[in-house]
C-alpha cells in the first residue's frame, strides 16, 4: 500500500533542489497534478521528510510534459514516450529536450518524434522502429548553387555520360 520514496543521493544534495511548490509555479500545474503525476510515477520526486523534492533534470520533465498535455498530448501518449526514451535510448525526457543533448524531441501537435542522429527522426507513436530519413533542402540548394557556379565546360562529365559518350564511340568506330 505504501510504496517506498527514493532517498536522497550525496551527490544530488549539492544540486538545485525544488519543492513541489517551486515546480508548480515553474511548470504551470497544480499541486494535485504532482502529486497525481508522483501516485502514477510519471516523474517521481526524492523525499525529504513528508516533503517532495525535485532536481533540476525533473523540473524540465515537469515542464516538458506539463507543455506536451496542454498541447493535446494524453499521458498514455506521454508515458509511451517516457518509455521508449528510456528502454530504446537510454535517455531521459530532460536528455531529449536539452540544447545540447545528442536526442531531441519534436511535434507537430499530433505526434511526438525523436530525433536521434541529425538525418534521422522516430515517430515514436506509430513505429518506433521505422525510422524516417530526412533531406534537407538547403543543403541540395547549396550543392545546387555550388556546382552553378562551375561552368558546364569546366565541369567532368558523370559516369553514366561518359559511359554513354565511349559506347556510341565505340559503335561508331
Amino acid at each position: 500500500m505504501f510504496k517506498t520514496r527514493k532517498d536522497l543521493p550525496v551527490a544530488a544534495a549539492e544540486q538545485d533542489r525544488y519543492t513541489s511548490g517551486d515546480v508548480a509555479r515553474i511548470a504551470g500545474v497544480s499541486l494535485r497534478q504532482l502529486q497525481w503525476w508522483d501516485e502514477r510515477n510519471v516523474v517521481s520526486p526524492r523525499q525529504e521528510g513528508h516533503r517532495r523534492v525535485y532536481l533540476s533534470q525533473e523540473v524540465v520533465e515537469v515542464s516538458v510534459i506539463a507543455e506536451l498535455r496542454r498541447k493535446g498530448f494524453s499521458l498514455q501518449k506521454i508515458r509511451r514516450v517516457l518509455r521508449f526514451l528510456q528502454k530504446e535510448m537510454g535517455k531521459r525526457l530532460s536528455d531529449a529536450v536539452a540544447k545540447d543533448g545528442d536526442v531531441h524531441l519534436i511535434t507537430d501537435g499530433k505526434s511526438i518524434y525523436l530525433e536521434d542522429q541529425p538525418d534521422r527522426i522516430i515517430d515514436v507513436l506509430k513505429n518506433a522502429k521505422q525510422p524516417m530519413f530526412l533531406v534537407c533542402v538547403t543543403d541540395q540548394l547549396r550543392r545546387f548553387q555550388g556546382s552553378a557556379d562551375r561552368s558546364p565546360a569546366n565541369r567532368k562529365p558523370v559516369k553514366s555520360e561518359g559511359a554513354a559518350v565511349g559506347s556510341s564511340k565505340t559503335k561508331l568506330g
